[in-house]
């Protein structure tokens, strides 16, 4: 990459950081206040912060390597990001291994706290691919 390139890479990606931060914050916020108001009698296996902790990075690692490819002219990047995508649902399942694997009763609560944000990033990615593809298409 020359200096342009990494300029861009640099600004795509302190860009993406903040918007990343600032989703993130505000749906653990939001995922919190509910829980406390709403759910507090129901003990979670999974605490709320380490699924967002978890999203936040696999978001970041998979938007930080497709705002690479992109920048070094590489035209695959909705092949890489769907690779990517079946990397990280492979991950949603190890992650989510001692929910399912354990002897709760009630596996329901921790699987939805899981997935409600997981759809959600999932769309943020789309999102930013599709900004990637239309970049490509001008």
């Amino acid at each position: 990459m020359n200096s342009i390139q990494e300029k861009e890479f640099r600004r795509r990606q302190i860009s993406f950081v903040g918007l990343l931060s600032a989703i993130t914050v505000i749906l653990l916020g939001l995922h919190y206040y509910i829980y406390y108001y709403f759910a507090a009698s129901i003990d979670l296996k999974i605490p709320l912060w380490t699924v967002y902790a978890f999203h936040f990075i696999v978001v970041l690692l998979i938007y930080s390597f497709i705002n690479y490819r992109h920048t070094s002219g590489k035209t695959d990047v909705f092949n890489v990001f769907m690779i990517l995508t079946f990397l990280k649902m492979i991950l949603a399942v190890v992650f989510l291994l001692p929910v399912l694997l354990s002897s709760l009763e009630n596996k329901v609560p921790d699987v939805l706290n899981f997935f409600f944000p997981y759809f959600i990033y999932l769309g943020l990615e789309v999102w930013t691919v599709t900004n990637f593809l239309k970049e490509k298409t001008n």
